[in-house]
């Protein structure tokens, strides 16, 4: 399984809207082959500062996404919105204690 973590920071004046295209697109992103988990965090100490988790299959899954005419339009209307670059990273899960 790969997590994919996105830290997304917006411009105070966006957060509304991006919150608005998320709303619109997590059911399609979890409906994506490949796709068992989609979650949005929000930061506690900064509100523009959102984070994207996800949990994918395979790489090769996430990358057919992100491949996606979806992912794309998305990713050109979300990216417009920002207040500083994108992180990302794919991680493996390697401990979890709940």
């Amino acid at each position: 399984m790969i997590i994919r973590i996105v830290k997304l920071i917006f411009k105070n004046e966006n957060i509304s809207n991006f919150e608005e295209i998320f709303e619109a697109s997590k059911e399609v992103i979890r409906g994506y082959e490949g796709c068992s988990l989609v979650e949005l965090y929000q930061d506690v100490n900064d509100p523009c500062i959102f984070f994207t988790y996800s949990h994918w299959e395979t790489e090769e899954h996430l990358l057919a996404y992100r491949k996606s005419d979806f992912f794309k339009e998305v990713w050109g209307r979300t990216k417009l919105l920002f207040d500083d670059r994108p992180e990302a990273w794919s991680v493996h899960k390697i401990h979890s204690l709940n």
